[in-house]
């Protein structure tokens, strides 16, 4: 088993490719097969596996999310930390905050148009804090 923290800087609200950062852990772990966990330590922001082909697909989900769960929402009663804070966290629990990805030969076994995304929910840019840990 190995396990890394990454620690990333999001510029605010959208995607942030970090396929080459858990490919570094898994490489670093040495081990031909098994599995990548991720796990993101935070509520507004999340993991997606994603086409990194073309980021209009990103953008098109972030439209997506924009219209399903606007900031502002009157609906919303959570507001301490603004008019994103609440739909920040249904973001999140709409996508994912863990994923796993089987590794071969040493590498994650991602499709060919794959890529792992770190997803900010808030508008603002935060610190955010990936657990990988892979185990074979």
């Amino acid at each position: 088993m190995f396990q890394q923290q990454l620690q990333f800087h999001t510029p605010g609200r959208g995607t942030l490719d970090i396929t080459t950062d858990v490919q570094r852990c898994v490489a670093a772990a040495k081990l031909n097969h098994g599995v990548a966990t991720l796990f993101v330590h935070h509520t507004s922001a999340s993991l997606i596996l994603c086409e990194n082909a073309d980021p209009q697909v990103r953008r098109d989900l972030e439209a997506w999310l924009s219209r399903a769960v606007p900031d502002g929402d009157a609906l919303f009663s959570h507001i301490d930390e603004g008019p994103d804070d609440m739909p920040a966290h249904v973001r999140s629990v709409l996508t994912a905050t863990s994923l796993s990805i089987p590794v071969r030969d040493g590498r994650m076994d991602l499709g060919t148009w794959q890529g792992i995304y770190l997803y900010e929910h808030r508008t603002a840019a935060h610190r955010r804090r990936v657990s990988v840990t892979i185990v074979g």
